[in-house]
């Protein structure tokens, strides 16, 4: 499995994870991002010994989209404080099912028990804040395109916080979807990120387009919001 490289430098690792791969090793062996990334490495760039990869965020293994990896644990550790500080810039094209418009705020606790998040008191001992903002971009056919910019950075916070609206994400049964999307994938895609470079603080942004399962899923919509997001990364370098 080949990996889709959007930015690369002494510092960090930047890719497009498509839906279905795990973020990193687990027990059932399947092909993650960390294991790859390393391998990329190690190949393109003809590195001895082991490579040193810091996983600074995550994301669903059902979705895609956007991922920034730390190559040196200075990098990690000023990444990591980056999202735990809420300065990155998350943003991300959701299909949820129904037709809503307009925009709203997402302002939760969340637990999750047993590999599924739900909605809690502020006062649950596990409770986690969990905060989002929403904007309906278009409507078709009992289903419509968001875009939501993610202020903290919860486990299924995105595709929990929707369903307990009533807007479930499309092919997400776990979550209360009633039609499938694609196989290993919800309509889920990080499509902007930005964060400040852990080294020479430059904010930088990168972009990318959903996967081809969005394919006759508001392709216009998307392609004038991926137009209109700037993207300020520069060419990827190795010195």
């Amino acid at each position: 499995m080949k990996l889709d490289i959007l930015f690369t430098d002494n510092h960090v690792l930047v890719i497009n994870k498509q839906a279905g791969l795990l973020a990193q090793p687990d027990i059932t062996g399947k092909p993650d991002v960390l294991t790859l990334a390393k391998h990329y490495l190690k190949e393109t760039f003809h590195k001895p010994g082991r490579v040193y990869l810091g996983l600074v965020h995550r994301l669903d293994q059902l979705a895609s989209g956007v991922m920034i990896l730390a190559r040196t644990s200075k990098a990690a550790a000023r990444l990591s404080a980056c999202f735990r500080e809420h300065t990155a810039v998350k943003k991300y094209l959701v299909i949820v099912e129904g037709t809503y418009y307009g925009s709203g705020i997402c302002d939760d606790y969340i637990k999750k028990q047993n590999r599924t998040v739900s909605i809690v008191a502020k006062t649950h001992p596990r409770a986690q804040h969990a905060l989002l903002s929403w904007s309906a971009v278009a409507q078709h056919n009992d289903l419509s395109l968001l875009s939501i910019e993610l202020t903290t950075g919860r486990p299924h916070q995105i595709r929990s916080q929707l369903a307990h609206r009533g807007m479930p994400v499309l092919g997400d049964l776990r979550y209360g979807s009633r039609r499938r999307f694609a196989a290993d994938a919800i309509a889920l895609h990080c499509y902007l990120l930005g964060v400040p470079h852990p080294v020479t603080k430059q904010v930088l942004m990168w972009k990318a387009p959903p996967p081809p399962c969005w394919h006759g899923y508001f392709d216009d919509a998307i392609a004038a919001l991926l137009a209109e997001s700037c993207t300020t990364a520069p060419s990827s370098v190795e010195h």
